[in-house]
């Protein structure tokens, strides 16, 4: 996932100097004992004690609530009326979530995570569009860790491990900016680093501020709209750094004066809590920098995968494409094959298990079409590109039993065979559209009358740059190709009309590049394409038929109670609006994950509701 380019702007008040001027300090309640410390509003704080354990103070220090341990580190998010709390147990070496009642003031039962194989420095807490809520473990020697451990308000049973992730090694500190989806962290020697922190997100950084002077120290961090602040304990100063674009930039610093060993921060508006390491004493301040909030970029909606497949059986980016072979009696035994581009073809059924593997080599993009004539045999077909010898990988499907059989081989003249798709017109035959990455398109018509699969060429066009993914629509004898970089066409199928390309939908604001995985939901109402907008990883609904209206995007988010994680980098998918049974009674989509998660295997394929897809989008 890309990192939002949209932030909230920082306008620094026009009587803030260039230079470092003062914050004027204050100390605050000098009878608390914290070594941590968060605004819960302008009026309550939170700190964390290795003495005094959780305490709720009310502005001026005094108790309101306690929750007995010994604690350092501490975050909180908002949740109605509870509070989700997030600290470190010192004594059990965990880390620990709990609920406050903002309006009883009593502190829930705890939730613990399982003790780590590395010593935890630090955590924060993040929440995303859907209101899950994760905690981000920040540990020794680089090591760091996301949780999934609620949902709104409510903390699961069982928290459940989503990722691991590379951190700096020396990183203590981290918080996480919601809106942005953005994990900022420190390094101790070098400086702050912003990672994308959804949890389907790639993992990479980008520097907010990067030095290389002993002179200087990356400490703790506190997130303004628009905005880092970072602490920097050797020079006592605080650090405002907005981003523009991919650059961030320093706007402005204030020294603490008096302080020795400034360590904690926590700011609330323009209110600022300071802890000061060498006198253990707590100080308070006021910024005069000021936000001015611009929109920030449109959520997209979420589904959640209902099932999932085994995962595949080579790891890397192995897993491709997939197909739905509907049973033509007992739907509900129907199967979803897929590709593995490292082994072959898989079948599993509609709970995701898998019934059967076929290693046949470095198969790419599958489809399947119904009766096709083996001989004096009727089956159904399923038909694969084959990277390994640049062809058309043939199998029979026994109606009866979906048992997969090789039925042989079609060779093709492409030099990178890559993408594939059937088409199969009212009058039965059935023809196999396969493409090149270099952009050519060619249109076989298969065969077996002895017995032996052949394939005659029919058909060859082109267009300008790599494709892979296609779909036909055999009622309107009209086929959907996918130019990765550029776009979806339509083309007429038929092998003797011309292939006059008609866009469908470019690369834009909608979909973004790579155009990856195409497939028809075709229903007696209504028909769409689904289309794998694998640059942001979405997926675009458009009508089926002229002028290709769109009815928005979605994604594919994790399923908490299922423990199913969300799917992104999607390569293919495919869909089918027939009766499954159970809660594919409105049909199915399967998407093809790039990077599967909770917990982190080799890649699979995510099974959604269509009825989900049709409610989210409000679809007619």
């Amino acid at each position: 996932m890309r990192i939002s380019k949209l932030y909230l702007l920082i306008a620094l008040a026009t009587s803030a100097p260039a230079f470092a001027a003062d914050l004027a300090l204050t100390p605050w309640a000098p009878s608390l004992n914290a070594e941590a410390m968060t605004f819960l509003n302008a009026k309550e704080h939170l700190t964390a004690s290795p003495r005094d354990g959780l305490q709720l103070v009310d502005a001026k220090g005094a108790e309101l609530a306690r929750f007995n341990g010994n604690f350092t580190s501490l975050d909180t998010r908002a949740a109605g009326a509870q509070t989700l709390v997030a600290s470190l147990d010192n004594d059990r070496q965990q880390a620990m979530l709990i609920s406050l009642d903002a309006s009883t003031k009593t502190f829930g039962k705890p939730l613990y995570l399982p003790t780590r194989d590395f010593a935890v420095n630090g955590l924060c807490l993040y929440r995303d569009s859907a209101a899950n809520v994760f905690v981000f473990l920040v540990g020794e020697e680089g090591k760091g860790e996301q949780w999934l451990v609620g949902n709104g308000a409510t903390l699961l049973n069982q928290p459940q491990r989503v990722r691991g992730l590379p951190l700096p090694p020396s990183a203590q500190f981290c918080q996480v900016d919601d809106a942005g989806n953005r994990l900022v962290v420190n390094e101790e020697n070098v400086g702050w680093w912003a990672y994308p922190a959804h949890p389907e997100a790639d993992v990479k950084r980008t520097p907010i501020a990067v030095f290389d002077t002993p002179k200087r120290e990356a400490g703790a961090l506190a997130l303004v709209p628009g905005g880092v602040i970072g602490l920097d304990p050797k020079t006592a100063q605080l650090h405002l750094f907005q981003q523009t674009g991919e650059r961030w930039t320093e706007q402005a610093s204030l020294s603490l004066p008096g302080l020795k060993e400034p360590e904690q921060l926590s700011i609330h508006g323009q209110q600022v809590l300071v802890r000061d390491d060498d006198s253990g004493k707590l100080y308070q301040g006021k910024l005069n920098w000021q936000a001015k909030p611009v929109p920030v970029e449109p959520v997209i909606p979420e589904v959640a995968a209902l099932r999932q497949s085994d995962p595949v059986a080579r790891q890397g980016d192995a897993a491709d494409d997939p197909a739905i072979w509907i049973h033509p009696e007992h739907p509900e035994k129907s199967r979803v094959l897929g590709t593995n581009k490292k082994q072959g073809l898989l079948a599993y059924d509609l709970d995701g298990k898998l019934m059967q593997e076929l290693a046949v080599g470095r198969l790419n993009n599958v489809d399947v079409r119904p009766n096709f004539k083996l001989g004096t045999q009727t089956v159904d077909l399923a038909v694969a590109s084959n990277r390994d010898h640049n062809s058309l990988s043939l199998f029979s499907i026994d109606r009866a039993t979906g048992e997969l059989r090789e039925a042989g081989e079609v060779p093709t003249p492409l030099k990178a065979i890559y993408g594939i798709c059937l088409f199969q017109p009212a009058s039965g035959e059935v023809y196999a559209v396969a493409n090149d990455k270099d952009g050519t398109f060619l249109q076989y018509r298969l065969s077996a009358p002895d017995g032996r699969v052949q394939g005659e060429l029919v058909r060859q066009f082109k267009v300008d740059s790599q494709p892979e993914g296609c779909v036909a629509d055999d009622q309107r004898q009209r086929l959907f190709i996918g130019e990765e970089d550029v776009g979806v066409w339509a083309v007429d199928a038929r092998a003797d009309q011309p292939a006059t390309l008609t866009n469908v939908i470019k690369v834009g604001a909608q979909l973004h590049a790579d155009v990856e995985g195409l497939a028809l939901y075709q229903s007696d109402k209504r028909d769409y394409l689904v289309i794998s907008s694998q640059g942001n990883d979405s997926y675009l609904v458009v009508d089926a038929e002229p002028p290709f209206a769109s009815h928005g995007a979605f994604r594919v988010g994790l399923n908490a109670a299922a423990g199913i994680d969300g799917a992104s980098e999607t390569d293919g998918i495919e869909v089918t609006a027939v009766n499954l049974g159970g809660p594919w009674n409105k049909g199915m989509l399967v998407v093809q994950d790039g990077r599967k998660r909770m917990p982190e295997q080799a890649q699979n394929f995510k099974f959604v509701p269509w009825a989900e897809v049709t409610r989210t989008l409000n679809l007619p």
